[in-house]
């Protein structure tokens, strides 16, 4: 058997252009043509023009796309790549940009990433990528940059802060005899009431914000009772009569015991995802079925989706013309609700929200069947529920799995994206915001004449 020699000691000349680094059809080159068109006036006009020169925000963008494509996150990694990978030589002009000039870049400019990831979307239709007619939304839970052990709830809080106050007392008296015998060698009594001074202060800081909180909450929900009561008070003066069913119970004021916030990032939240309670922030999206390309995003603190269509809505119809009309909405059960269904009517998009979940062994004929007839008199609701069981309509669902699941799969498992890098509810938007900008630059690469997919 022959084998190529190992020689390290022969020079390599690489070639002195970087444009012949990378093949013609290589993600990062695709990266860097799609940014260096678009408009970034706006982050070019941020640099106040002193000191030394600074390295363009199209090239600083570019390294954090590629960087969120390849599962390279960290702002040291990337500066790392810069010296270690030609992609990232080839994006950065054979430059070296630190870590703190990519984390800045990030932070100071999350916000500018949402009229970015439009100009993409615009690219996107102005290369006919798809028609945009048809959208799924759905949400998955991220991981936020905290840790579950890290929360705190109002109860135990509670607790601590009596025994933290308990043993600076006592503390304080053994500072104040002059025989201390009673303490313990190695103890520093002035060290010791501090430490726990600064415990008291920063338990008491949460609890502030856990009332904050309890306090918005019973606003809420005393608004929404009294919404209900004069409601069945309505009932009752129509029809003469006390309506069915017991009284709605009043809001509790106050926080409750169970009430958490997390001392990492104060505005996560812990929820379910996967069998198991993680600290997380929930990630939308809505995702068009043809091309799968994402046309709005949000974050959410709730752990359900039920409130976030409409915002979701709101987003799409901010997007420029072509963008923000589709013909019909696709969700699972978890957006379901009249209120969602009428938001969907009320923006000229046809629904196709599922009431419930659909069995598993269904009636065979009722896939070849058309149902009865939809009554004149049928709600909203009742003639979406109609669709959803017509021949089309059922065709037209199941879109859903094979759209906006794929993408969050892709996300998490192709390109690593499970947890956010930054803190903070709007930091976890402008970094989602990102996260689906490099999906579909990604998928835009793929789907462009004659891509063969590098990357």
């Amino acid at each position: 058997m022959a084998f190529h020699p190992i020689d390290r000691d022969t020079d390599y000349l690489l070639p002195p252009s970087v444009q012949d680094w990378l093949p013609e059809s290589h993600l990062a080159r695709y990266i860097v043509e799609v940014v260096e068109t678009l408009d970034l006036s706006e982050l070019e006009r941020a640099y106040a023009g002193r000191g030394s020169d600074a390295y363009h925000p199209a090239m600083l963008l570019s390294l954090l796309i590629y960087g969120y494509a390849t599962g390279t996150f960290s702002s040291r990694k990337i500066e790392r790549a810069t010296y270690d990978s030609l992609a990232f030589r080839f994006i950065a002009c054979n430059q070296h940009p630190d870590h703190d000039t990519l984390a800045v870049f990030r932070r100071r400019f999350g916000k500018q990433l949402e009229s970015i990831f439009v100009q993409v979307l615009q690219v996107a239709r102005e290369n006919r990528l798809s028609r945009f007619g048809t959208v799924s939304l759905d949400g998955t839970k991220v991981h936020a940059n905290a840790s579950r052990h890290r929360a705190l709830s109002y109860g135990h809080a509670e607790k601590i802060e009596a025994k933290l106050e308990a043993e600076v007392q006592e503390l304080m008296k053994l500072a104040e005899k002059a025989d201390q015998t009673a303490v313990p060698d190695g103890v520093n009594l002035p060290d010791e009431i501090k430490r726990r001074e600064d415990r008291l202060v920063a338990i008491r800081d949460a609890k502030a914000k856990l009332e904050a909180r309890a306090k918005e909450r019973f606003e809420r929900e005393k608004a929404e009772y009294d919404a209900k009561m004069a409601a069945r008070a309505q009932k009752e003066r129509r029809s003469g009569k006390k309506p069915g069913g017991k009284d709605p119970d009043p809001p509790a004021s106050g926080p409750r015991a169970q009430d958490q916030i997390n001392l990492t990032d104060e505005e996560s939240r812990i929820m379910p995802a996967h069998g198991a309670f993680e600290q997380s922030y929930n990630a939308q999206a809505l995702v068009d079925t043809e091309s799968l390309l994402v046309l709005a995003t949000q974050v959410s603190q709730a752990p359900n989706d039920k409130e976030q269509l409409t915002p979701m809505l709101e987003k799409l119809q901010a997007n420029p013309e072509g963008l923000n009309q589709p013909d019909t909405l696709l969700a699972d059960t978890g957006y379901f609700s009249e209120k969602n269904v009428r938001a969907c009517e009320g923006a000229g998009i046809e629904p196709l929200i599922a009431g419930s979940r659909e069995s598993h062994h269904p009636d065979w004929k009722a896939r070849f069947t058309e149902p009865e007839p939809l009554a004149a008199s049928a709600t909203p609701v009742e003639a979406m529920q109609h669709r959803l069981k017509t021949l089309k309509g059922h065709a037209a669902y199941a879109l859903r799995k094979q759209t906006v699941e794929p993408v969050f799969g892709i996300i998490k498992r192709v390109m690593g994206f499970r947890q956010f890098s930054l803190r903070g509810l709007a930091n976890a938007c402008h970094e989602w915001t990102l996260v689906c900008l490099v999906w579909n630059l990604k998928r835009m690469a793929v789907l462009r004449p004659n891509s063969a997919g590098l990357g």
